[in-house]
């Protein structure tokens, strides 16, 4: 539970999050927050700021509701919006500096790494990318030079469990920061920052406004420091914000977020468990099932539910995987994650020919839909079990 703002009584996230933040709108009495389009705003007779900002590159209203109930959720101090999650992610790294060594993570999410890989070697950075498992952590760490640890949990789209506290660990010893990917998880799950994290990124774009209808990124510090500050900066001075219409929207998706995440968890345990007796099904990588290697962490870090999200080893190869994605009708062949319909990506076909996923892997992001329907869908698409 968290602290009500007028310091009453305390309150739980989902309370927080079903009314923005806050149940009224303290100058109009309004339900649901204004939306303020202006790009500028004007100073009064002494030329002083009227209000926080004064261009909207780096302040408008309608950021606030949406970024305070983020920290709120996350446990963190501050909370940023971005243009995408992409923009929120480079904005972190480009506070490093020539020569400072960062560690991620080498299956994670593909476009992020495929920037990073090139990012690096032209800003001078040095990366080493490693298994998901705290010993290849450790042994890539190099005291004083890494800066920044960047990891996922549930890993995109293998979906390994990262252990959260023991990465934590292992990047602070060595005196660097651990940045925590959150998307697949969301606060509702998991809350990185009281296990240790300085950072958590989240692609808006998914589960936080879960309606596939706004593209848009947020980070949230533990503190308020010196890292947090030039990711600030960054934000101002690169233009990687949000616009004000798709805050709007993405304060309004955040509120059935607890809802939506815990229907979606539900499911796709319900899904995952049932694949698994498919004779057409040769894996089932769900953090859920007893059988998953990081099950057992996953039920430290991960409450009330394992996520929405699972893939599919199927059997026919890359050929095999693309006639299964196509052939279901309530999963809808397409990329992204997170939102109210279910969808159904062929990992390989979108990352090409370099990827590390198996070309026989299918991603599933299971929405709010009858699991039943979701279930005969997919038995259609796999062909006869017997």
């Amino acid at each position: 539970m968290t602290e009500a703002s007028d310091g009453a009584r305390l309150t739980h996230p989902e309370t927080l999050a079903a009314q923005g933040g806050e149940p009224v709108d303290p100058v109009t009495g309004g339900v649901v927050p204004a939306i303020h389009p202006s790009t500028t705003f004007a100073r009064d007779a002494a030329y002083g700021l009227r209000g926080p900002g004064s261009y909207g590159r780096d302040y408008n209203p309608t950021f606030a509701a949406p970024e305070a109930l983020l920290a709120q959720l996350e446990g963190g101090s501050h909370a940023l919006l971005f243009a995408s999650g992409m923009a929120a992610a480079t904005a972190a790294f480009q506070t490093l500096r020539p020569g400072d060594h960062v560690v991620a993570l080498k299956v994670m999410y593909w476009g992020l790494r495929n920037w990073l890989v090139e990012f690096c070697d032209h800003w001078g950075l040095d990366l080493t990318l490693v298994a998901g498992d705290p010993d290849s952590l450790r042994a890539a760490m190099r005291p004083g030079r890494t800066k920044l640890v960047w990891i996922e949990s549930p890993c995109n789209p293998l979906w390994d469990v990262m252990d959260i506290a023991a990465a934590a660990e292992i990047a602070h010893a060595a005196g660097a920061r651990l940045a925590v990917d959150s998307t697949a998880a969301t606060p509702v799950l998991t809350r990185p920052i009281a296990l240790g994290a300085d950072l958590v990124m989240h692609s808006a774009t998914k589960y936080l406004n879960g309606h596939s209808d706004v593209l848009a990124g947020a980070l949230i510090a533990a503190r308020d420091d010196d890292f947090w500050v030039a990711i600030k900066h960054n934000r101002a001075a690169l233009g990687g914000v949000l616009g004000a219409f798709e805050a709007w929207l993405l304060l309004r998706g955040l509120r059935t977020l607890y809802l939506r995440v815990r229907q979606a968890s539900s499911t796709a345990l319900f899904l995952a468990s049932h694949l698994q007796k498919h004779p057409r099904v040769t894996q089932v990588l769900y953090p859920g099932l007893l059988d998953h290697p990081g099950h057992a962490i996953a039920l430290r870090q991960m409450e009330g539910g394992f996520g929405g999200m699972f893939s599919l080893r199927v059997t026919g190869g890359f050929a095999g995987a693309q006639a299964v994605a196509t052939g279901c009708r309530h999963f809808l062949p397409a990329t992204s994650l997170g939102g109210v319909d279910s969808l159904i990506e062929h990992r390989a076909a979108i990352e090409g020919p370099d990827s590390p996923v198996p070309p026989d892997l299918l991603r599933l992001s299971v929405g709010i839909e009858h699991p039943e329907d979701l279930l005969a869908d997919l038995e259609r698409a796999l062909g006869p079990s017997a």
